[in-house]
């Protein structure tokens, strides 16, 4: 049964409530709704808990999709947890703090591609640092020059949006895709973009602020050569 993300319509949204459809064999459960983002994209799952009807917590150690097209999700909780059963009626809370750090940090890695407008090969998204890898010969990259960038597109205070298009639409304009490792997901007939007005456009499936300016100062830390064309840009919040 798919789940439904509400994370994907409002990154804003703190807790639901929802209903347990199912219970994993290594004991991940399963929501009909949720508000916690499965690890996927580079984007680590978000933390918190599941609260039952009795009041008992359940630490989430991790979310994941349970199928290719992810369109599933199961909540994987602590060990010891409490146990819950399908038919249960729960709410699911994540750590805020956490989840808008992550936010911000996704919201400045679309930027950092939007300035450095090569193929990415690969990307980590983390609550005080992050990096994206970047298919470049010799490029003499300067870190100043790009942080003093970022820094004019975030107080632009562009809006950032979604909205979906079909499979057949992405497949139609292969240029949206950036990232060479990792491909949105397709199948499910829609695919998920994520607009800066003005500044970059591109499929995704993470978590984003709504305008630039609310990612706040960043700055670049350190450029790294890994390989011949590849080189990983460290970027940190401010």
């Amino acid at each position: 049964m798919p789940t439904e993300c509400l994370f994907r319509e409002d990154s804003y949204i703190q807790d639901c409530d929802a209903t347990v459809v199912a219970i994993q064999p290594d004991g991940g459960i399963v929501l009909d709704r949720t508000v916690f983002y499965a690890a996927s994209g580079g984007q680590p799952a978000d933390k918190g808990t599941i609260t039952t009807q009795s009041g008992a917590r359940i630490e989430i150690a991790n979310v994941v999709f349970t199928d290719p097209g992810k369109t599933t999700i199961a909540h994987v909780p602590a060990p010891g947890a409490p146990p819950v059963a399908v038919g249960d009626t729960v709410k699911a809370t994540i750590d805020w703090s956490t989840r808008h750090a992550r936010m911000r940090m996704h919201t400045a890695l679309h930027l950092l591609s939007a300035v450095l407008p090569y193929a990415v090969t690969g990307g980590s998204v983390g609550e005080a640092e992050s990096r994206l890898d970047f298919d470049i010969p010799d490029a003499g990259l300067d870190k100043d020059a790009i942080t003093a960038k970022l820094a004019e597109m975030i107080a632009a205070n562009a809006g950032v949006t979604s909205r979906w298009i079909s499979d057949a639409e992405l497949e139609a304009n292969p240029s949206l895709v950036k990232t060479m490792s990792v491909k949105p997901p397709m199948g499910t007939g829609q695919v998920r973009l994520i607009e800066i007005a003005g500044l970059d456009l591109q499929p995704c499936g993470g978590t984003h602020v709504r305008n630039t300016a609310e990612i706040g100062a960043v700055r670049v830390t350190q450029i790294e050569k890994k390989g011949k064309l590849n080189r990983r840009v460290r970027l940190a919040l401010v």
